[in-house]
């Protein structure tokens, strides 16, 4: 089926609408192209809901002028939230792992969503992941702890350890502690089928059990 909409069989329209499914991370062009056929062929009020709900974010979210993350309103629910603990500031790379946080039900504090991570090759320098807000905001007085919560990749690490060294050079409050999210062992994980270098993070970070 693929291939009979290859070349001059494929609409222009039908090719644009492709080309923007493949796009998406973990789509590739076969892929989006069944998705296109399928909602054009089979689910037409899903795709006309799809595209009529993408309209509505594209003109109503925002970033949060406090946190980045999206709101439609220039100040976000969560940071307004007076039950938030303003104490706490937990910085993530994306909104995705903001939700990621949420989830765990184990952090009341309030966010700093960056604007990505550093990637020079991808011109996503300190001033492109918005360091200069966080440096703002880690003045806040309230604040005591702030936790460093990059992935643990590559570029997440070096976001990280960028953020650190930031912090360290300018003048804050000395009672305000950093700190970096732990790694190890996952909870109902075996260590017989954990990675190595996930093992020796455990250690490294070990704790007392009182």
């Amino acid at each position: 089926m693929a291939d009979a909409y290859e070349g001059a069989f494929m609409p222009p329209s039908l090719r644009a609408l492709t080309a923007a499914l493949a796009r998406l991370p973990g789509i590739g062009p076969k892929t989006a192209q069944r998705l296109a056929l399928h909602l054009l062929q089979h689910d037409r009020e899903s795709a006309a809901a799809l595209g009529h709900a993408l309209q509505q974010s594209l003109q109503g979210l925002q970033p949060c002028q406090r946190c980045n993350n999206f709101s439609e309103q220039p100040i976000c629910s969560a940071c307004e939230d007076p039950g938030r603990d303003g104490r706490l500031l937990c910085v993530v790379e994306t909104p995705a792992d903001l939700l990621v946080m949420e989830q765990t039900r184990s952090f009341r504090g309030r966010y700093f969503v960056l604007k990505g991570r550093l990637s020079p090759l991808d011109g996503m320098g300190p001033k492109q992941i918005g360091l200069p807000e966080l440096l703002e905001r880690s003045l806040d007085p309230e604040l005591e702890e702030l936790i460093i919560a990059t992935n643990f990749t590559p570029e997440g690490e070096a976001t990280a350890h960028a953020i650190e060294t930031v912090l360290a050079a300018q003048e804050r409050s000395p009672a305000l502690r950093i700190t970096r999210l732990a790694r190890g062992v996952p909870l109902g994980g075996e260590l017989e089928y954990v990675d190595l270098g996930t093992i020796a993070q455990a250690f490294r970070d070990r704790r007392g059990m009182t």
